[in-house]
């Protein structure tokens, strides 16, 4: 019997027309038994590329999740479109692990997902060399890099695969991964001989704003107000209290927030990542301990009010907002404490020399992003090796920059720390710019070096931007012991007059004023105020399903198969049957209730 054909299944399994992008190639290519390097960003149909060779290959694929708490909802996810689909991990009893082992050994399984941990014991190992493995998949692929923003060490003994099972073709997936990542995914992982797939990277659904810091809280429950009310979304901060006064502080303004860091028990980790999957409407507020692997397809915006380590960190957390390709937003507020406290975790760190100085690199493409005055996506895309026009879409196209000639400042600045002994942090030497007769500064006896008061030309605001800016473009750096602000070679030049700068000016309350109005409509999903009613109908059906096999809504039907339904209004199931998302099983579960709600409008 010939294998299923692939595009036959997109059709009928999963309800999609069409392989997006190179999504076809690499299905052939890994069905037909080759090793795949893959990197594609998140929302652009990765888990395709090894579902569907699973579905196409005799035995059954062994899929490495990082995370346990997300398996389950994995394979539901596949259940729902009738998949034969199980995992492995601690959670269960002695009795259903025999059940799903029996299930793999038999040949009925198709999926089965696994934590790297169980992967590498000898009885999981013992159990694959007996059993019909189809392929391997390595979600998450940038685990396995000590360069990477999510290094986990467990990821290293993958190398085992290629050792062990080397006829059985191993596909490798991930978002973000700079040169120096790549190259270290194939090298531990054996994946010299594989093919590499390259998607573009570009998530032109996503909006990107970077605002600089002004009470960030109150920017972010501005924000979430103005634009997101009820919507899904996810708050990144850099402290685990940081996460808690903030979740606290959105909940104590109507905002349903729940927290999420490593310092949580995992009981209240769990239950707080299941409400944020299953519920409508939940804000999580989380370190970058959460979201890896996360399938929620509604989120409809990511904001940071901390500045991120890395581009790729900030790139693959704000992918996880409008993975079913409708607008969403990505909000970052930052300011100088941002850059001066990485910069110090950085040199106060314990990493080698060279572990440092890739960290320094990263951060300095992250401050390059925040405070570039070209296009942001742009700027993102470049950083991955991909070109493009500016995008029209992010902050600095609707609402282009102005810059200044900054030089006269920047050397009253430079100047100022370096009277002042190259010692002191951004706050004291804003006040002996400004002249202010603190106590600290008369104690130091900076009211009577040259730099004090100089500054009261420009207020505290402006001052905070230009140390910022000198900071980001390398004119400044922070000394590792007390995080004091230090000269660096780069200063000496423009010290002397030699050369000029140009830094990006102060936002204008009055643009900030008219990006409001832009934004709201940009980013909402266009709902007609007609269609309101069936709109809000047809998401309680959805959550009804859900609510009734407990299982989250968007497994059910995504916002974007729910508002092609409310678009299109198929009145029978053969109509039905051409609205993206929709496939055999769950036309044959959920049509004639979903053309229930549509004809009682």
């Amino acid at each position: 019997m010939p294998p299923p054909n692939a595009l036959q299944l997109l059709q009928s399994i999963f309800g999609y027309e069409q392989f997006r992008g190179r999504q076809a190639d690499i299905v052939s290519h890994v069905a037909n038994g080759g090793d795949a390097l893959v990197l594609m960003p998140t929302g652009g149909g990765k888990s395709l590329c090894y579902q569907i060779p699973a579905l196409m290959r005799d035995g059954c694929a062994v899929v490495v999740s990082p995370l346990i708490a997300l398996m389950q909802d994995q394979v539901e996810g596949l259940h729902q479109l009738g998949i034969d689909a199980a995992f492995l991990n601690s959670t269960q009893t002695l009795d259903e692990t025999r059940d799903v082992e029996r299930r793999f050994m038999s040949g009925s399984l198709k999926l089965l997902y696994v934590a790297p941990e169980r992967l590498l014991t000898p009885r999981f190992m013992g159990l694959m060399e007996s059993g019909p493995v189809s392929l391997f998949a390595i979600d998450e692929a940038h685990c396995v890099s000590q360069w990477g923003h999510d290094f986990r060490p467990e990821y290293i003994g993958l190398s085992v695969l290629h050792e062990r099972f080397p006829t059985v073709p191993r596909i490798a997936l991930t978002a973000t991964a700079d040169a120096l990542t790549r190259a270290e995914i194939v090298k531990r992982l054996a994946l010299e001989n594989a093919a590499e797939f390259v998607s573009s990277f570009d998530r032109p659904n996503i909006r990107y704003r970077i605002v600089e810091k002004d009470n960030a809280r109150k920017q972010l429950l501005d924000f979430i107000e103005r634009e997101h009310d009820g919507d899904v979304g996810i708050v990144y901060c850099l402290s685990r209290k940081r996460v808690e006064d903030t979740a606290q502080f959105l909940c104590d303004n109507g905002i349903t927030a729940l927290p999420y860091h490593a310092g949580l028990s995992s009981d209240v980790r769990a239950r707080n990542q299941t409400r944020f999957l299953r519920e409508d409407g939940i804000v999580m507020v989380a370190t970058i301990a959460f979201g890896m692997g996360i399938d929620k397809p509604d989120v409809r915006f990511v904001a940071h009010i901390d500045l991120p380590k890395s581009l790729e960190g900030y790139y693959q957390e704000t992918g996880r907002a409008g993975r079913d390709g409708l607008p969403s937003n990505a909000w970052l507020a930052y300011g100088l404490n941002d850059v001066m406290q990485l910069k110090e975790m950085i040199e106060n760190g314990q990493a080698p020399e060279a572990q440092k100085q890739v960290e320094r690199q990263k951060l300095s493409a992250m401050l390059g992003l925040a405070e570039t005055v070209a296009c942001r996506r742009q700027t993102i895309l470049a950083y991955f090796g991909e070109t493009s026009a500016p995008c029209g879409n992010c902050d600095n196209c609707l609402s282009p920059p102005k810059t200044w000639d900054a030089t006269e400042a920047a050397r009253k600045a430079l100047s100022c720390v370096f009277r002042t002994g190259q010692r002191f942090g951004a706050g004291h030497i804003i006040d002996v710019l400004l002249g202010k007769r603190t106590d600290k500064v008369e104690m130091h006896l900076h009211d009577q070096v040259s730099t004090f008061g100089i500054g009261k030309d420009m207020p505290e605001a402006a001052w905070r931007s230009v140390l910022r800016q000198l900071l980001a473009g390398g004119y400044l750096q922070t000394e590792p012991e007390f995080g004091g602000l230090q000269l660096t070679d780069l200063a000496r030049p423009l010290l002397r007059g030699e050369l000029s700068v140009q830094l990006r000016g102060l936002p204008e309350k009055k643009r900030e004023r008219a990006e409001r109005g832009q934004k709201r409509s940009a980013a909402s999903l266009d709902i007609a105020p007609a269609d309101d009613a069936l709109w809000q109908a047809l998401r309680s059906k959805r959550r009804a399903l859900a609510d009734a096999q407990a299982v989250p809504a968007y497994l059910i039907f995504s916002d974007a198969t729910l508002k092609a339904m409310l678009d299109a209004k198929p009145a029978t199931l053969a109509e039905m049957a051409h609205i993206s998302g929709v496939g055999a099983q769950k036309l044959e579960r959920y049509g004639l209730e979903f053309l229930d709600v549509l004809h009682a409008s």
